[in-house]
């Protein structure tokens, strides 16, 4: 079922997200991050699927009504993201979630892209943020504290990445576990970048796709309880 945009508290005032329920009205909360491009059609799709998975999923509009066409402009875009206030509408996310009739005390955070490193971090700026699953993560200026982090993470990467792949989600992996707290990295050969864009055939990759999503309900399902 499709969703609708809402408007919900952050930053001292309100901002607008892409909420999607299941037909049950209720479910487990997550919140989903766009990539660098913006709240475009793919990302609502995603949104969509989970509430048909069963979640209440909310993807909060992080460039304010702004949409990248071009990858100059998407990198222009992403860079121009105020972090400090990027934090705060994360928070207003999660507890937009809570005030919408989600079950179990915390949300998840799923990104992909520069949303998934904006997802990474919304689990260490949210203590309603339980579960993360960061695809292919990536932003320069995006310096999660893993030691905040409130419950598990799952990495999900290409080998074929040339940004987010094995080695620097490596390093995350292992930064995560060093401060004491849990992670997982499953990589996917022969995918590259993006891999979960199914509306974009040269980055999709088919069987890494199916194999992700279901290990993200997996995750999420286990985690928020």
């Amino acid at each position: 079922m499709a969703g609708q945009i809402i408007d919900f508290a952050a930053n001292g005032g309100t901002t607008k997200g892409y909420l999607s329920k299941p037909a049950s009205g209720t479910g487990p909360g997550v919140i989903v991050v766009q990539e660098w491009w913006g709240l475009d059609d793919g990302i609502k799709a995603i949104s969509d699927r989970l509430a048909a998975e069963g979640f209440v999923a909310l993807a909060p509009d992080m460039y304010h009504g702004d949409m990248a066409r071009e990858p100059g402009e998407a990198q222009k875009l992403m860079m121009a993201l105020n972090v400090d206030e990027a934090a705060k509408e994360l928070r207003g996310a999660a507890q937009a979630l809570k005030a919408n009739g989600v079950s179990g005390q915390r949300v998840g955070a799923v990104g992909f892209c520069m949303g998934g490193q904006l997802a990474l971090y919304a689990g260490t700026v949210s203590s309603d943020v339980g579960a993360v699953v960061d695809f292919y993560g990536i932003h320069p200026n995006v310096k999660p504290d893993y030691s905040k982090l409130q419950g598990p993470v799952l990495l999900l990467v290409g080998d074929q990445d040339p940004m987010s792949g094995p080695e620097p989600s490596g390093q995350v992996e292992q930064g995560i576990k060093g401060a004491g707290k849990q992670a997982e990295m499953v990589v996917y050969p022969g995918a590259g970048h993006a891999f979960m864009r199914d509306w974009d055939p040269q980055a999709y990759k088919e069987d890494a796709a199916k194999d992700a999503w279901g290990r993200m309900v997996n995750h999420l399902r286990g985690s928020l309880r």
